[in-house]
């Protein structure tokens, strides 16, 4: 049983009614292997009808901006301005509820958890120029589709997005003597170069240099997108040759010729297939499942398998699943939840049909992990140091009786034989008597604020 509860809280964003009495049908194996394979389960009615309704997710971001930036020309009243501005806030939070609604809700959940993974690793800021508009379809375009795939496709799809070169400034990136160096476009811009080795593939001890930085700022010069989509892609990624460095260049120790588009993919090949990539990817998928300061065997083990299936990260999951680190006992409930986690975790735990995901969002942003909300480049943080403090508990059990006295359902209260019986034995014996001791009223709060739920 214990086993089957790891699993599932590693594997998912937290038990649903249900959860143990399917795992325990299907067996440990079946269930990892089906969770791998996302496109076998079927997806909930509920989740299909819901996604529907939110139109701007099926938008490219040309015609996010076109539909929904305001203009301010054509608006003369106040009113006009403020309906403006209340339809320019759609995008974003139709992603938000689409994410809120898929993490809690689908039956995809290894998916769900990889997608929250991948976008803090290639995280962007929603409040950063045109990506308010951008981040859903961001999610849905180059990370998502790729969340268990092959890691080469993901980078490439991060590389060529219009919301990553607005957020790490590349699509000013211009070689200071080409043609097109004019206006904003006036010389190099090394700071998704940077950021692109340090964060997303090599990692801070990956052992680059500042000529590596250097080289690879002007193999994406021109790297960028036209925003009236009369260039480029459907999805406005556009390169701009008048503005690229067409000299040859050396990365990493390996000779790149100045040929246009060509030198992006040749590096994008390189740092994909990179060991010191795969020791950093490995380390952080470790660090996300097994422990905060991972086993360095398994990271080795992992990384061993990174190179050899060419980055196929459903493979090394597969290989982390089985491993005897993830598998050791010790390692159980020690994972402690970040806001998002938690949140997630507690509506799960009601079996809540149709959350508000509009007080959901509230909540993590209570918590201070509000959702495509974070500025820095490296994501949010999921070890325990950033997020556990006295202050922040208080918050996660004010939130609790929220969530137990009905606060996310029209005021219909949590039954706490309900929690109990989804949860079981992931609740210690120690919380048990504690909430056996305790009026009636109180019991599904402290459940939902006990320490058990705080760690997966």
């Amino acid at each position: 049983m214990k086993k089957s509860l790891h699993i599932l809280n590693r594997l998912s964003f937290g038990l649903r009614p249900g959860d143990i009495e399917q795992i325990q049908s299907m067996g440990i194996d079946a269930y990892i292997q089906s969770q791998l394979s996302p496109e076998s389960i079927p997806e909930s009615p509920q989740i299909t009808r819901q996604l529907d309704q939110w139109r701007t997710l099926k938008l490219t971001p040309i015609q996010l901006l076109r539909q929904y930036k305001p203009r301010h020309k054509e608006q003369r009243s106040e009113e006009e301005r403020q309906q403006a501005r209340q339809k320019a806030r759609q995008p974003l939070q139709q992603a938000i509820q689409a994410r809120l609604l898929r993490a809690i809700a689908s039956r995809r959940q290894l998916q769900e958890v990889m997608v929250d993974f991948w976008f803090n690793h290639f995280n962007v800021f929603a409040k950063k120029g045109e990506i308010q508009f951008w981040v859903g379809v961001y999610e849905q375009q180059a990370i998502r589709p790729y969340s268990l795939g092959h890691f080469r496709d993901l980078l490439a799809a991060t590389v060529h997005h219009p919301a990553m070169l607005v957020y790490l400034d590349n699509w000013r990136n211009t070689a200071p003597n080409s043609p097109g160096a004019k206006g904003q476009f006036r010389g190099i811009n090394e700071n998704y170069a940077r950021e692109l080795m340090e964060l997303h593939t090599l990692g801070v001890d990956g052992g680059y240099t500042q000529d590596d930085v250097i080289a690879l700022a002007h193999i994406l010069t021109g790297w960028g997108f036209d925003l009236d989509g009369n260039k480029g892609d459907s999805n406005g990624f556009y390169f701009d040759s008048n503005r690229h460095d067409y000299s040859d260049k050396v990365l990493l120790g390996q000779r790149i010729k100045g040929n246009g588009v060509a030198e992006v993919e040749q590096a994008i090949d390189s740092l994909a297939s990179h060991p010191a990539t795969a020791r950093y990817i490995s380390y952080k998928l470790a660090q996300y499942f097994v422990a905060d300061e991972p086993p360095s065997g398994l990271v080795k083990g992992l990384a061993k398998e990174f190179l050899q299936t060419e980055g196929n990260i459903r493979a090394v999951l597969k290989t982390l699943f089985q491993s005897p680190e993830f598998l050791q006992a010790n390692n159980y409930g020690r994972k402690f939840k970040t806001p998002y986690h938690y949140i997630i975790s507690a509506v799960r735990a009601t079996g809540t049909k149709e959350p508000n995901l509009t007080r959901i969002s509230g909540m993590l942003n209570q918590l201070s992990m509000p959702l495509y909300n974070c500025s820095t480049p490296e994501g949010y943080k999921n070890i325990q140091e950033a997020w556990l403090s006295p202050d922040a508990m208080l918050r996660r059990v004010s939130l609790a009786t929220t969530i137990a006295q009905g606060g996310l359902n029209d005021n219909k209260s949590v039954e706490a034989s309900q929690l109990l019986n989804t949860l079981g034995d992931s609740i210690s014996a120690q919380t048990k008597q504690e909430i056996e001791n305790s009026p009636e009223k109180l019991r599904a709060a402290l459940i939902l604020g006990s320490p058990d739920l705080m760690y997966r």
